[in-house]
């Protein structure tokens, strides 16, 4: 086996041991090197990519973890980390290198190099993430199939107490992590959403309260004209159904929730919830 192919196989970043468990010789390894087909992170420690983040990770010592994980995995954090989260093992050695803000945690294990598991991601950064936002991150997480119904049910065992009962409402449906914040902040105030709803002629509808329907617009979405006329044609067949349509996007939610959270119970108290207008559901 190829050098290349092999540290692609196993993570992108290894030890010359592990390439050797895989059948590639040390000559083939330093052949290798040689042609640029994978680069020297350390002494006896080879990476397909200089400037990947399991590859700086290994330059310091272990394996990408905590949030940093979660970032490269593709899982939604509310505020993306500007330093390296790096797992270095129960007595890993930590190595000098340049510009280095790496934040270090020690796992209870051997050390190990590449990225740690999603599951194991999430553990850690119990440490690091307040509860909305490692409720964003988990139910991400789920959403893309990166946790199994073994890996949520430890995580859950894991968390503090008050975390771990909001886990349990915890849903794969929202579009976004902004959505996540959304109701999990609402959650936390005694109120409880439809997520993911459909209704015929509008499509689904990001979360639904009797017949007030929530829709959150997120940084990407819905700038363009284009997106806003597809908003408001959607806002009038909802209309027409005999729901009001109240929109949020993330400036609202994350630098004025008191203002949404007002709106929000103010529109559901206000709304008026006829057995006709149920039966039309």
């Amino acid at each position: 086996m190829f050098a290349s192919t092999a540290l692609t196989k196993i993570g992108g970043v290894a030890r010359t041991r592990e390439l050797s468990a895989l059948g590639v010789t040390r000559d083939s390894i330093r052949s290798a090197y040689r042609r640029g087909e994978i680069c020297r992170v350390r002494k006896g420690v080879y990476a397909t990519s200089a400037q990947s983040a399991a590859t700086t990770a290994a330059r310091h010592g272990g394996r990408l973890t905590c949030v940093s994980a979660l970032v490269a995995a593709g899982v939604w954090i509310l505020d993306k980390p500007t330093a390296l989260h790096v797992d270095v093992g129960r007595k890993g050695r930590v190595f000098e290198h340049d510009l280095c803000e790496c934040v270090v945690h020690h796992h209870d294990g051997q050390t190990r190099l590449g990225s740690a598991s999603c599951a194991d991601a999430l553990i850690t950064a119990l440490q690091c993430l307040t509860h909305e936002a490692f409720f964003a991150a988990f139910e991400s997480a789920w959403r893309h199939r990166l946790v199994s119904a073994r890996d949520r049910a430890q995580i859950i065992a894991a968390a503090p107490k008050a975390l771990a009962a909001r886990l349990r409402q915890a849903r794969p449906n929202a579009d976004s992590g902004l959505e996540s914040i959304f109701r999990y902040r609402l959650l936390a105030l005694g109120i409880e959403l439809e997520s993911q709803v459909k209704l015929t002629g509008v499509g689904y509808i990001d979360f639904r309260h009797g017949f007030v329907l929530f829709e959150i617009d997120g940084k990407e979405n819905h700038a363009s004209a284009s997106k806003r006329h597809d908003d408001l044609m959607r806002d009038a067949a909802a209309l027409r159904l005999g729901y009001t349509t109240v929109r949020f996007d993330y400036a609202m939610i994350v630098h004025d929730w008191f203002g949404v959270a007002a709106t929000v119970m103010a529109v559901i108290n206000r709304s008026e919830v006829s057995p006709k207008r149920q039966a039309l559901a």
